[in-house]
């Protein structure tokens, strides 16, 4: 049987809670524990470096994917198993989606929600049916949740969008979402 991978997406900051790194820290170590390979956007700042230090210091694969114009910004993480040079954004995002067999949502910005998106269009469209899991670190997906139940009240999307997605507020949560999602 073929190691599983989970796509992470998350912040190149570290936001003003704690909490987030802490989590990021969690979730990269139980991903390596697990044996697992992390798949995520090759940066070694904020989130990103946290999750992705984390996941090796445990032994864990790690596979990472930049598009150019971010190595000196997001500081590319070379030290990785593997490490993918993409020429576009689009294609970053097709390429790590398409190396997952989940995607997990932590906290981010316009980034990560760019990313989160694309993948739940993905999934609504019937493109892939991975499991989407946000990482709901002390509430801070909630507007987002929030937002996607408006929409369907709204009647821009069927109420299936809804199921797509599985929310846990610790990456002991992801974990177990994952455990039952991938089996």
């Amino acid at each position: 049987m073929t190691a599983k991978s989970v796509c992470i997406y998350c912040g190149s900051r570290h936001g003003t809670a704690s909490s987030y790194a802490a989590d990021a820290k969690k979730l990269g170590t139980s991903i390596a524990q697990q044996g697992w390979r992390l798949v995520y956007g090759a940066g070694d700042v904020g989130l990103m470096g946290e999750v992705a230090r984390a996941a090796q210091e445990a032994g864990g694969e790690t596979f990472g994917v930049i598009p150019t114009h971010l190595l000196s910004r997001e500081v590319g993480k070379t030290d990785l198993t593997r490490f993918v040079i993409t020429e576009t954004m689009h294609e970053r995002k097709k390429v790590m989606l398409m190396n997952a067999d989940a995607v997990v949502l932590m906290p981010g910005g316009a980034g990560s929600l760019d990313e989160f998106f694309e993948a739940l269009t993905w999934r609504q469209l019937g493109l892939h049916a991975k499991p989407i899991v946000l990482l709901d670190t002390e509430g801070f997906w909630t507007p987002l949740k929030a937002l996607l139940e408006h929409v369907v009240a709204q009647g821009f999307a069927e109420a299936s969008l809804l199921d797509f997605l599985h929310s846990a507020e610790s990456p002991e949560g992801v974990m177990d979402i994952l455990a039952r999602e991938l089996t």
